[in-house]
């Protein structure tokens, strides 16, 4: 035992000098990571260049390497220069087992600077429609209207259709309806709006109110649809069904028939 404390004690004295480098240089990596990331989050917030984590995780990986670079010699003993001449051989093995993770890196700084996408716009990829929350080193993060959220790879991004949307177009539901020929127009559209507002009363958003429109003809009667808007958090084929249901009803009375729903 005291043979192992002997040999403990020699190795810190040999070593001490190397261990206190070594936590400095930690301590100040780990200070300014937390004092410039909460800085480059102010300046993106007060720039147009949007605020998004693949910026902060940059800085912290470049303060990493700088820490990195700085105990690799006189900690490890080991000469920078000969480790970037191994990373060199390496190197090209070492893209072809990451390609996947390089593009989406690539993909991400391409959708920032080119303000293709920016966090908190509203978004349409491969049938998907949220908010973007947030763009990270691979993936970009969607927010559903239901609170669900989407990862989608920023290569991914790259080279699908995307559409960006706004609030109205977003929360928009349209429900299709056939009204009998002989419904005169006006009175059709007070009754269409007097039924589908009291029933989707509490899902739709508050001061909106439905649009009735008259698309044309058909050999069964007027064609024509509902455009509501639904409420944060409401599902939109759950408004759809309502104003669906309501406009049903109305061909009890003979007013309205072959009543149809879609969520857009």
């Amino acid at each position: 035992m005291s043979e192992f404390k002997d040999t403990v004690l020699t190795w810190l004295a040999a070593n001490l000098g190397k261990l206190i480098w070594l936590v400095v240089v930690i301590a100040l990596a780990i200070a300014a990571s937390t004092v410039f990331g909460r800085l480059l989050r102010r300046v993106l917030d007060k720039s147009q260049i949007p605020s998004a984590s693949i910026f902060v995780n940059l800085m912290r990986a470049i303060i990493c390497l700088l820490a990195f670079a700085l105990v690799l010699e006189p900690v490890f003993g080991i000469n920078p220069t000969t480790l970037l001449a191994a990373l060199g051989i390496g190197g090209l093995a070492l893209s072809l087992g990451l390609k996947d993770t390089i593009a989406n890196v690539i993909g991400g700084f391409a959708l920032m600077f080119g303000h293709v996408i920016r966090p908190g716009d509203l978004v349409t990829i491969q049938d998907i429609t949220g908010t973007v929350r947030d763009i990270t080193w691979r993936q970009t993060v969607i927010e559903t209207r239901l609170g669900n959220h989407m990862v989608i790879p920023n290569s991914v991004l790259n080279t699908t259709a995307l559409t960006r949307l706004t609030p109205a177009t977003e929360s928009a539901v349209t429900v299709a309806f056939t009204a009998r020929g002989d419904s005169a127009p006006e009175q059709l559209e007070r009754d269409i709006l007097a039924a589908v507002s009291g029933a989707t009363a509490d899902l739709t958003m508050p001061g909106s109110q439905p649009v009735v429109r008259l698309t044309g003809f058909s050999p069964y009667g007027t064609e024509g649809n509902v455009v509501l808007f639904a409420r944060d958090g409401v599902a939109l084929p759950t408004v759809a069904d309502q104003a669906a249901r309501a406009i049903a009803e109305m061909s009890d009375n003979h007013l309205v028939t072959n009543g149809a729903s879609s969520a857009q």
